[in-house]
């Protein structure tokens, strides 16, 4: 089953209402939207996404790689990868990465198509039903500290047994009685995980852990820049607060240096940001003959099927409740938690997600 042609459109959306964590404030989004088609009639989906702008690179980079994929078989990601990572040309970081991931994660929804097997099965099917947290805690203007209780309560009444919340964005004494507030809001039996979004330097990341242990994060995420691995080490050496961090990390070779910096207790690898699904796959051996655990960033719709292939696979990233209606989305699949707070993988057969046409219309750009 041949790939005949690679489909890239370019979407934009706004949110109605702006929010912010500990570096940036997103009032809008957009994506890169990859169909490849087949001989055989089959399509598969891919995307990646950016803010403030990235969308529009990552959307000519995809482009520029599509041809790539096209006359090759579509169980042949491991060619694919290879032809688009040609780092003097695209990739090595950066949003080219992004706009790769889209056309391999493609690639790997039209294989399990042709082959009638779910993407998780694909990857190894460990299993089937995996832990899922839900993300919120976002600053925004009007929202007080009963305003975080209420929604960090919110997700724990659908059966969230893991939520995360953000900081980094206010004075340190300011964030340690936010994840307090959240803490007696969700009590003693919820996971808590803290946010930074690299906002810290390695000094003020030890000085607010310290604030926070008393609350018993179950992690605390990105407290440094991206690129400061030896500052990473030195939070993770200064706090008993587990370090998680990646979701800006790309292909095996960058996780591969952050495994050897010693800074890192879960690894967030993003399957639309880091390289794709066949990089994914990658990080993820790498990580597990380290021992560490994955627990990918972002895209429940994808990720659950990856957390659940793979023996090391440890948890999902959900935005619900905030997006629990998917209709009103790119794709008309949603995915909930059970009464235990797993999320389970799709069976249908690739990734199993439908495109929302009508929204897809509605939010194409030029």
């Amino acid at each position: 089953m041949r790939i005949t042609e690679v489909v890239v459109t370019k979407l934009h959306s706004k949110r109605q209402r702006a929010i912010r964590n500990g570096l940036y404030t997103y009032s809008e989004s957009g994506s890169a939207l990859v169909r490849v088609r087949t001989d055989a009639g089959v399509e598969g989906i891919g995307w990646a996404n950016g803010h403030s702008g990235a969308h529009h690179v990552i959307y000519e980079a995809a482009r520029a790689l599509a041809p790539h994929a096209v006359g090759l078989d579509a169980v042949d990601t491991e060619c694919l990868w290879e032809r688009m990572f040609q780092p003097k040309l695209f990739g090595r970081r950066g949003l080219t990465l992004r706009a790769m991931a889209a056309i391999d994660n493609a690639m790997w929804d039209a294989a399990g198509k042709s082959l009638g097997l779910p993407l998780y099965k694909m990857l190894g099917g460990f299993r089937r039903r995996v832990p899922a947290y839900i993300a919120g805690g976002y600053y925004m203007e009007d929202k007080g500290l009963d305003g975080l209780a209420e929604e960090m309560r919110a997700k724990v009444a659908i059966g969230a047994k893991y939520v995360k919340m953000k900081i980094g964005g206010a004075p340190m004494r300011e964030d340690a009685e936010r994840v307090r507030v959240v803490r007696e809001a969700v009590g003693e039996d919820i996971e808590v995980m803290v946010d930074a979004n690299n906002a810290y330097s390695p000094l003020e990341a030890i000085q607010i852990a310290r604030l926070l242990e008393p609350y018993r994060p179950y992690w605390f995420e990105e407290p440094v820049h991206a690129e400061d691995y030896e500052g990473l080490a030195k939070v993770r050496a200064g706090t008993s607060i587990p370090i998680a961090t990646g979701e800006n990390e790309y292909t095996r070779y960058g996780f591969r240096d952050l495994i050897a910096c010693g800074g890192a207790d879960y690894l967030q690898a993003d399957a639309t940001v880091m390289g794709g699904i066949t990089e994914w796959r990658h990080v993820a051996s790498l990580a597990s003959a380290h021992r560490l655990p994955m627990a990918p960033h972002g895209s429940a719709l994808l990720h659950v099927h990856l957390v659940a292939g793979v023996s090391n696979g440890l948890i999902v990233e959900s935005g619900m409740p905030d997006l629990q209606d998917r209709a009103k989305g790119m794709f008309l699949e949603s995915l909930t938690l059970d009464s235990d707070g797993l999320m389970t993988a799709p069976d249908k057969p690739g990734i199993g997600v439908t495109l929302n046409e009508e929204w897809v219309r509605a939010h194409t750009a030029e």
